[in-house]
C-alpha cells in the first residue's frame, strides 16, 4: 500500500484526474493519498472529489488532506509535485513586461523571458522540497509535472540526491494528433521520440509496419488538417520532422513565427494553433483562477467516479510497484548519454523503460542533423539558468535570455540586457538572491 504524495493538489482539475488515474488500477485503490497545497479553500475543493471517488466507487483507499508539506511527505513512496509559485503578479510580468519590448509570448513556461523567469521563481521551493524529501522520504521518487520542466528536473538534477523524474502529455498528445491527421487508430501508432521536453522530435512514426510520414506530408496540403497544426507542419515542411508541443508553444521556441503580428495571425488557427496570439496562456490562467476561487464547486460529487487518462504517473507506479514493464517518454538526466548529441548533464526526454526495478533510459544516439540545433540551444539556455539561480549569479541570468531564439531574433543585446533587468527588479521577491 503505497503512500504517494500530491504537493499542489489545489489544481483540482488535474490533480483529481491523477488521484482517479491511481485509484482505476486494482494494485493501487488501496494506496494513501496525501493532498498538499498551501491554499486551504482550493485544497478543500480536491479533497472533496477524492474522497467521494472513493466512497462511490466502494475502495479501501486513504485520503489524507494538509496545508503542511511535511505531513504529506512524511513516509511517502511517491511525491508528485504540481506546485505554481508566485500567482498573477510574476506571471503577468514574465509576459508583460517582454511584450513591451517586442517579445510576443503565447504561453511562456519552457524558455524565452517566461520560461526562464518562471524557473528562476520555482526553483527556491522545489529546493526546500527536496530537502524537506531528504529528511522525511529519502527513497521516494519524485513525478515532476510542474514547468518550465527541463529547468526545474536540472536543478534537482544537480543540486539534490532526490531521484526525479519529469512527466509531460505532450507526446501522448501530438501521437493522438498525428493518429488522426493521418486516419489511423491511435491505440496502432508506433513511435519513437527524442529531444528535450517541448522540443522533442517523432524520429519514426510508423502504422503496420510503414511510415505515416508520406501521410502526413499528404496531410499538410490539405487547408482544414494545416489549420489545426500550422507551425508544427511548417517545421515538418522545412526540417523533416513533427516536433511534440502544440504550435502555439512551439512558435516559441524558435526565431520564425512570432517577430511580426501579421505572421502571429497568419498562423492562428483551430485546435493546437488556435492560442497564437500573444499572452493567451496568462489571460486563460487568470480566467480559471476566477474560477477556482469559486466557492461553488461545481462538481456533482455523488456522480464522481474512476476513470483512466493519458497521463503517465499512474501507469508509471504501477509499473514499479507491480514489476509491469512499460515504456513512456519522461525527462531524465543525460548521463546514460541517451543522446549523444546532448550534453550528459542534460535533462532529456527520451524513451524509457520502467519496471520494479526504476528506470531505465533508451539509447537514441545522435539526432538527425536536420533538428538537433534546436534541442542544443535550449539546453544551452536552461543551463545558464540553472547555473545562475544556483550560483546566484546575475550575468549568467542574462546570457540565459540573451541565447533564447525568440528574444535573440526581435531584440539587440542592449534591448535584452535592459528587459531582463526591468524583469529582475519587477520579480525580485520571487526570486533567488542574484549578485
Amino acid at each position: 500500500m503505497p503512500k504517494i504524495a500530491f504537493v499542489g493538489a489545489g489544481s483540482m482539475v488535474f490533480a483529481t484526474k491523477l488521484v482517479g488515474d491511481i485509484l482505476s488500477f486494482d494494485d493501487l485503490n488501496d494506496s494513501t493519498i496525501a493532498l498538499m497545497d498551501i491554499d486551504e479553500h482550493r485544497l478543500d475543493q480536491t479533497t472533496r472529489v477524492a474522497e467521494a471517488m472513493v466512497e462511490n466507487e466502494g475502495l479501501d483507499a486513504t485520503v489524507e488532506s494538509t496545508t503542511d508539506r511535511v505531513e504529506a511527505l512524511d513516509g511517502a513512496d511517491y511525491v508528485l509535485n504540481m506546485i505554481n509559485v508566485g500567482g498573477t503578479e510574476p506571471f503577468e510580468n514574465e509576459i508583460r513586461i517582454p511584450e513591451e519590448y517586442g517579445v510576443e509570448q503565447a504561453i511562456g513556461d519552457t524558455i524565452g523571458p517566461g520560461g526562464i523567469f518562471r524557473g528562476l521563481r520555482t526553483i527556491p521551493t522545489m529546493l526546500d522540497l527536496a530537502n524537506d524529501m531528504e529528511e522525511l522520504c529519502p527513497d521516494a521518487l519524485l513525478l515532476n509535472y510542474t514547468n518550465p520542466m527541463s529547468i526545474l528536473c536540472q536543478t534537482m538534477f544537480e543540486a539534490t540526491d532526490i531521484e526525479t523524474v519529469g512527466l509531460c502529455h505532450s507526446v501522448p498528445h501530438t501521437a493522438e494528433a498525428i493518429a488522426d491527421y493521418v486516419d489511423v487508430p491511435e491505440d496502432e501508432l508506433e513511435y519513437w521520440v527524442a529531444g528535450v521536453n517541448h522540443v522533442a522530435w517523432f524520429l519514426e512514426a510508423t502504422h503496420d509496419g510503414e511510415s505515416v510520414y508520406p501521410a502526413l506530408r499528404e496531410a499538410y496540403d490539405d487547408p482544414e488538417t494545416y489549420e489545426r497544426d500550422t507551425v508544427r507542419f511548417e517545421m515538418m515542411k522545412h526540417f523533416g520532422y513533427f516536433p511534440t508541443e502544440s504550435s502555439h508553444h512551439m512558435s516559441e521556441y524558435v526565431p520564425y513565427f512570432r517577430t511580426d503580428e501579421d505572421t502571429i495571425e497568419e498562423l492562428t488557427g483551430t485546435d493546437y494553433a488556435e492560442r497564437m496570439p500573444t499572452a493567451t496562456y496568462l489571460e486563460g490562467w487568470q480566467e480559471r483562477s476566477e474560477e477556482r476561487d469559486d466557492p461553488e464547486l461545481g462538481v456533482d460529487l455523488d456522480e464522481v467516479g474512476v476513470e483512466r487518462s493519458e497521463e503517465y504517473a499512474s501507469r508509471l507506479i504501477h509499473s514499479i510497484e507491480t514489476d509491469t514493464t512499460r515504456r513512456f517518454n519522461l525527462n531524465v538526466s543525460n548521463e546514460t548519454n541517451a543522446i549523444e548529441s546532448l550534453p550528459t548533464d542534460a535533462c532529456v526526454e527520451v524513451p524509457v523503460l520502467v519496471d520494479g526495478t526504476g528506470l531505465h533510459p533508451c539509447s537514441v544516439g545522435e539526432l538527425p542533423n536536420s533538428v538537433r540545433t534546436f534541442p542544443q540551444q535550449h539546453v544551452a539556455v536552461q543551463q545558464l539558468a540553472v547555473e545562475g539561480a544556483l550560483e546566484n549569479d546575475r550575468e549568467k541570468i542574462h546570457r540565459a535570455v540573451k541565447q533564447d531564439p525568440l528574444t535573440a531574433a526581435q531584440l539587440t543585446l542592449l534591448e535584452i540586457h535592459e528587459m531582463t533587468e526591468e524583469l529582475l527588479a519587477a520579480n525580485e521577491a520571487y526570486l533567488p538572491r542574484l549578485e
